[in-house]
Formats: C-alpha cells, structure tokens, sequence
C-alpha cells in the first residue's frame, strides 16, 4: 500500500512536468515564429516599400509587444499606401488596430475616433464596437 502511493505521486508528479513542459514548448515556438515575422516584415519594409496587408502585419505584431509608438506609425503608412479600392472589411481592421494602439498610448480621444472611422466603413463591426465602448469608459 504505502509503495503504490509513492509511485503514484511520481507519476503525478512526471505527469504534471510534462504537461508544464509541453506548454513550455508551445510558447517558446510560437515566440519564435512571432520573432521570425517580425525580423522578416521590419528587413523587407526597410529595403523597399511593402503592401498594406504587410504593414498591418508588422503593426498588428508591434500592438501584440505593446510597441504602440511604432504600431501607430506602421498603421499610418498602412492607410497611406491603401487605395480607394481596397475591401471596407479590410480598411476597417486597420483603423480599429490603429484605434487600439492610440487607446494603449492613454490617447482616448483619438482613440474614438479610429474606432468611429471603422464603424463608418462596417456599421457592424463588433470588435470596433467593444473597443468603442471600453473607451469611452477608460475617458470618463
């Protein structure tokens, strides 16, 4: 009796360190692959100029670091080089992600006014939406 509860606490015990372990794992790849395409977009937009589909992934990935000074600049040349074709879906994702970073910089008002010009270009643009309302509550 007293040996089958010592082997079932090393199990336990190897059990929970290989389930930590592969959590471990999983994150440490998924870094990496987050630090792959981050190297990658900043080498490839600093030798020439990219689409906007690539600056809004470069942004999207400096929101995910809390990098909001650079996120906010690589949105804007996102909008800049956009044409007046391009999907509203697509625009409107670019100006909430623009509206996030302004928001993560405690710039609430300019912040309101991304998220509004993505409701302009999907009226049911529900992510836009939610972020809307969190920041009209952090603003008052």
């Amino acid at each position: 009796m007293q040996n089958n509860l010592g082997v079932s606490y090393i199990l336990l015990l190897l059990g929970l360190l290989l389930g930590a372990s592969f959590f471990v794992v999983r994150q440490v790849l998924r870094t990496r692959r987050v630090e792959g395409s981050l190297s990658q977009l900043e080498s490839k937009l600093s030798r020439e100029t990219g689409t906007a589909q690539e600056y809004y992934e470069l942004g999207c990935i400096y929101n995910d670091k809390q990098l909001y000074s650079q996120a906010i600049a690589t949105f804007q040349k996102s909008l800049k080089i956009t044409d007046s074709q391009e999907n509203p879906q697509n625009l409107a994702m670019v100006h909430n992600a623009l509206g996030y970073a302004y928001f993560g910089r405690e710039q609430y008002d300019v912040a309101i006014r991304q998220y509004k010009e993505a409701l302009k270009l999907v009226p049911n643009y529900v992510t836009a939406l939610n972020n809307l309302g969190y920041a009209y509550e952090r603003k008052s």
